[in-house]
């Protein structure tokens, strides 16, 4: 198979026409190839994979097996069956070459197939350029279709890096967490003596002389060296130069650089696998509870670019050296002139154009510590931004020491900002962030609304007050005529209460140990009210239904932990009841 693959790669390579610079880029009947000084790639059309990759002549992929010896490839759990890999059936290809206006050349190869059963459009675009060993990689899903207007959720949409070959000795999630690859590796396919103990999780014990083993653990599963968003840059394959072609023991790495995580969903907190001998880019999946999208009519998203970058040191050159080398290029500022430059190619990419700055100087409560400021889809936790499938988000570090913080190169449009850090309960949330494109929006002065953070005024040790006896605290007091809130007017901090009550007092409220069901002005104490404004009359001409979402953070009836039914306990079913204008809908019952 190499054989056959270096044959096609050498003719490909004799024809030097059309050559860019020092980048050739070159098709043939089964192949698109993309070179320049040091690697040198090419896309088997029969499969819409990478299926050769090397670099300085070091095959870094090995014999296409299967589905192993490829990739970077697109790959989805995307269609009504569940995972589909595009570009095997009547795919369509395309070669681009051209010249940013640094003068620089660069090529790409472009795939793209319509998933004939429902009408999907996958497409993955691959971009070299001249003097850079890495692969620019955009990926893409559209669908139209307003007779089926809902296919299914996008359960995981990915490009893979998936090697055939002993050349990768480590996984490498990030500098301060890698170790040796299990060998042979069952999550790679390899076989081997490895016991399934659950889903992709084996036992080793039994293996002798296996690095892994040895140094790391006697169990692996997939996820071992996944990672979360927030402060993840790159990981990869780190080959120490033991097992290589290379005749001076080189040492080479693979690495996926996120150099840009604004298409993705789930803000910082979202976590995936990241290597387990497969080097990946999820850009969507619903692993560890993940938020996913619904493919419905008009979705249309590009995510990228994400970088997957190649380097290579001289024998003996540690591990952190080559992830240090793959860590400059993990900022969105970096090339994004040629992003620009290419932007024309790429369906859904945003040039700079577009994009605008936004930044603030946030009040922190007195023991915030990593405190991160993050804009994400306006009116909902950036937890479930997936429900806006053309939102973007950001994040940023905010300055303990004086409470800065900025994010350059935003999408132009409306944000959520929220607040939080280590060792503080609570968020700070504020709606209606705007971003204009070509300018600096500046959210000024913020003061952190600290929900049940706030220090106890009457204390010289000020103790947050959450910490603090609930019933030290009296609802009737704060709100002697319940809890009235009206949408844009009101503060959440003044306004608002954390928890709401059926009653108040009596058991284990020692300041008010008989139970009120009425406020200080003969209002019931559950009976909230909630007023907004609706500017725009036009908006409801017509309407003769509207939906409510009411949404709960927790709530406690009498079936207490167990959620076990008790006939003797009264509310052990809770009806939850909500009357608009007047007119009281169908009580929710919690269980």
């Amino acid at each position: 198979m190499d054989g056959m693959i270096s044959a096609s790669i050498l003719a490909l390579t004799a024809v030097v026409a059309p050559v860019w610079g020092r980048l050739i880029a070159n098709e043939s009947s089964e192949s698109l190839f993309l070179a320049n000084d040091r690697l040198v790639t090419s896309v088997s059309k029969s499969t819409g994979s990478i299926n050769h990759l090397t670099l300085d002549g070091q095959d870094l992929l090995g014999s296409t097996d299967g589905r192993a010896g490829r990739g970077p490839y697109l790959d989805c759990y995307c269609v009504p069956s569940g995972f589909y890999t595009p570009g095997s059936k009547n795919a369509a290809y395309k070669l681009i070459t051209g010249t940013d206006k640094s003068g620089m050349s660069y090529g790409s190869i472009v795939m793209g197939e319509v998933y004939k059963p429902t009408g999907q459009l996958l497409e993955q675009y691959w971009f070299l350029r001249d003097g850079e060993t890495g692969l620019h990689t955009f990926s893409r899903l559209a669908y139209y279709n307003e007779t089926t207007p809902f296919i299914r959720n996008l359960q995981e949409f990915r490009t893979l890096f998936r090697p055939n070959t002993l050349l990768w000795t480590d996984l490498v999630t990030d500098a301060s967490f890698h170790g040796p690859a299990p060998k042979p590796n069952p999550a790679a396919g390899g076989s081997g003596m490895a016991t399934t103990v659950q889903d992709a999780t084996w036992y080793l014990g039994d293996r002798k002389g296996d690095p892994y083993v040895e140094q790391m653990s006697d169990y692996f599963t997939k996820y071992t060296f996944s990672a979360v968003w927030r402060d993840q840059l790159a990981h990869g394959l780190f080959a120490d130069g033991t097992r290589g072609s290379d005749a001076a023991n080189s040492t080479f790495g693979a690495w996926l650089v996120m150099n840009t995580k604004e298409t993705y969903f789930g803000g910082p907190v979202h976590s995936d696998l990241v290597v387990d001998g497969i080097l990946y880019n999820y850009m969507v999946s619903n692993h560890h509870g993940n938020g996913t999208p619904n493919i419905t009519h008009g979705f249309d998203r590009t995510f990228g670019p994400q970088y997957f970058h190649f380097n290579k040191g001289p024998a003996g050159t540690p591990m952190e050296e080559l992830v240090d080398d793959a860590l400059q290029y993990a900022t969105p500022e970096w090339n994004a002139k040629f992003y620009d430059d290419i932007a024309h190619h790429v369906p859904n990419y945003v040039p700079s154009s577009g994009r605008g700055s936004w930044k603030a100087k946030i009040s922190l409560p007195e023991g915030a510590k990593r405190p991160l400021a993050v804009l994400a889809q306006n009116g909902v936790d950036f937890q479930d931004n997936a429900q806006d499938t053309t939102a973007y988000q950001y994040w940023a570090d905010i300055d303990a020491s004086n409470g800065s913080v900025s994010l350059d190169r935003v999408k132009a449009g409306t944000y959520r900002l929220t607040v939080y850090a280590d060792g503080i309960f609570g968020y700070y949330i504020q709606d209606d962030i705007v971003v204009t494109a070509g300018s600096v929006s500046d959210s000024g002065e913020i003061d952190w609304y600290r929900h049940g953070n706030a220090p106890d005024p009457t204390h010289p040790l000020h103790p947050s007050e959450y910490r603090i006896y609930f019933g030290a605290y009296d609802f009737l007091d704060d709100f002697p005529s319940g809890v009235r809130f009206h949408v844009g007017q009101s503060e959440e901090s003044r306004d608002w209460n954390y928890i709401h009550w059926s009653v108040f007092g009596g058991y284990a409220n020692f300041r008010r140990p008989v139970q009120e069901v009425l406020g200080t002005d003969g209002s019931s104490i559950n009976n909230w009210t909630i007023s907004f404004d609706i500017d725009d009359t036009e908006v409801l001409q017509g309407t003769s239904e509207a939906t409510l979402t009411v949404q709960l953070a927790g709530a406690k009836t009498a079936a207490g932990n167990t959620d076990v039914f008790n006939a003797t306990e009264r509310y052990n079913d809770l009806p939850f009841a909500v009357s608009v204008n007047g007119h009281e809908l169908e009580p929710w019952i919690i269980p």
